[in-house]
Order: structure tokens, then C-alpha cells, then sequence
């Protein structure tokens, strides 16, 4: 699904590499009939916006809305498990289904961050790829609704992803607590907890890149629904 490597590619963090793609990828995004034609505009519009920008203030901007906090972290199982152990078996899981269809992650590389997950399932056929996608609607439809109430454009990035799939039923309850949210408090040392945690859990994975429990070509049921009870609990009222 092609446009799911573009978005993978648009949620990465901006790089000069990236900055001399969106030519190319507005004309693919212009191509692309899987984008329902508002989105297909909004996302070209997007990328125009992009193009038109200063790539240090688009680099201030990304760290500060994705990388400073938890509310807004790309990486999917921190909205369903956050630090409890049930993440590190996720981890393990969908790692196992990336081997099994010959995708291998590079060092350093967690499996549940978005762009790459958003990279495995464009390599994978469509059917596949749109039920993987579906399973990880829930979180897909919070960020979505987290960056609307800021304003943020990559909002449209996560409306596109919702385009391709089913939308979940409770499309509402998420807006709704993603409107009644208070700011981000977990901000601080946030990049040294992630960076452990990631030498952490890659240094416990095995060298030899065997397939896990997932056969060649194939997909495994994966939890990406926030159980209800994991789901952020309203915000503390301010002090006086």
C-alpha cells in the first residue's frame, strides 16, 4: 500500500533527505487512488506545507511534539502496556512477526514504533497489511485525535491512516478523552528512559535472526486495543 510507505516517511523525524523527496511524494500522493480525494488533498497539502518550511524549525517542532513526552510518543505499546511487563512480550511478538516475513530491524530499532510499522505493512499484501493496520486503529485514532486538539498538522497524517481502514466503533469516547486530557507531565528525562529502554530490550533479543513463532509470510493476532482499564485516566484538576 503505497500509502503507507509515504506516511512512514512523513512521520519520520525531518532530515535534508526527506526535504528533497516531497516533490515526489505530493506527485505520488496525487496518483494514489487507496486516499479517499479529501485526504489525498489534505496530505498533498501537507507535504506543500513541509516543502515551504524552514527543516530546523520543522526538526524543533518534531522533538518537541513527538519526543518530549508520553501523550504523543510514536511508539504504539506505550499507549496499551506502558512500563509494564506485557510491553516487553509485545515487543517480542511483533518482532517475531517481522522475521517471520523476512523484515529485519536494524539496531536500536524498537518494533512498535510507527514509521517502521507503517514500512512492514507496505511490504506486505493488502489485505495483510489492512488488517494489521485495523488492529492497531485504537492508538492510531488517540494520537490522531491528541494532535487535532493541538492544532498540529500531522493530524492529517493519522486521518489518512483512518482512511484505509474501519474506523473504531468508539471513534467518539477517544475524541472525547482526548479533549478532556490535561497537558503531558511525563516530559522530563524522557529521552534517556527511552534510550535505556531500547539497549535495554534489543540487547535481550537473539543474534540470529530465527523466526519466533510466526511462520514465514504470515501475520500474527497482535493486542494493539488499549484495554479500557489501560487507557489514560482523567486529568488532575489544577492547583490553586
Amino acid at each position: 500500500m503505497l500509502t503507507l510507505k509515504i506516511v512512514s516517511a512523513l512521520l519520520c523525524y525531518p532530515q535534508p533527505d526527506l526535504m528533497d523527496a516531497l516533490p515526489e511524494l505530493a506527485a505520488l500522493v496525487r496518483e494514489d487512488d487507496e486516499l479517499p480525494v479529501v485526504e489525498r488533498g489534505r496530505l498533498v497539502d501537507f507535504i506543500d506545507e513541509l516543502a515551504d518550511s524552514d527543516l530546523w524549525t520543522l526538526q524543533e517542532h518534531y522533538v518537541a511534539r513527538f519526543d518530549r513526552g508520553r501523550k504523543l510518543s510514536l511508539h504504539l505499546f506505550e499507549h496499551i502496556h506502558g512500563e509494564s511487563r506485557d510491553r516487553g512480550q509485545a515487543m517480542v511478538d511483533l518482532l517475531d512477526v517481522y522475521r517471520g516475513a523476512g523484515f529485519e530491524l536494524k539496531a536500536r530499532e524498537l518494533p512498535d514504533y510507527l514509521p517502521l510499522f507503517l514500512e512492514f505493512l507496505a511490504t506486505r499484501p493488502h489485505e495483510e497489511a489492512r488488517r494489521l493496520l485495523d488492529d492497531a486503529s485504537h492508538v492510531i485514532a488517540l494520537l490522531g485525535a491528541r494532535l487535532a486538539e493541538r492544532h498540529d498538522p500531522y493530524a492529517v497524517l493519522f486521518d489518512a491512516l483512518l482512511a484505509l481502514i474501519e474506523l473504531p466503533a468508539d471513534l467518539g469516547e477517544i475524541r472525547a478523552q482526548a479533549a478532556s486530557e490535561g497537558p503531558d507531565r511525563t516530559i522530563t528525562d524522557m529521552d534517556k528512559i527511552w534510550e535505556e529502554e531500547q539497549v535495554t530490550f534489543l540487547a535481550s533479543q537473539a543474534p540470529d535472526g530465527g523466526c519466533g513463532v510466526a511462520a514465514a509470510g504470515t501475520a500474527q493476532p497482535l493486542a494493539f486495543v488499549p484495554p479500557r482499564q489501560m487507557r489514560a485516566p482523567a486529568p488532575s484538576q489544577p492547583s490553586r
